[in-house]
């Protein structure tokens, strides 16, 4: 129980670190965090679900698969421009890993793009 609640709360600072730098993904580190805390405590999950940001957005996702529109314009801009910056600064004639990260961010931006926006908030 206190290993899942350790967890939890490891991903959960990954996941609000996340919010910011677009290498983390958010939302996977936020729903693996609500998975943990609701099989080790009540407490920890029913305040994550009502926190006021990020218990509306693991709601919206994990029962309508939405996300706001401005989540969306936000992670893509700063998904593409760290992607590129990475692929034509770091990894200039490693072209194997430049076709990874380039994959990696094509398959991010198609998910992104499939899901659907939040009703009412962007």
């Amino acid at each position: 129980k206190n290993l899942y609640i350790a967890a939890g709360s490891l991903s959960l600072v990954l996941g609000i670190i996340g919010i910011f730098v677009p290498i983390l993904p958010t939302t996977p580190f936020l729903l693996l965090t609500a998975w943990l805390w609701l099989r080790s405590s009540q407490k920890l999950y029913d305040w994550l679900m009502r926190h006021r940001k990020l218990g509306r957005y693991i709601k919206d996702y994990m029962e309508d698969k939405t996300v706001p529109a401005r989540v969306k314009v936000y992670t893509l801009v700063l998904l593409w421009a760290s992607m590129l910056f990475c692929i034509f600064y770091f990894l200039s004639g490693r072209i194997w890993l430049q076709f990874l990260l380039m994959s990696i961010a094509i398959g991010v931006s198609l998910h992104v793009l499939l899901l659907k926006n939040t009703k009412g908030n962007g």
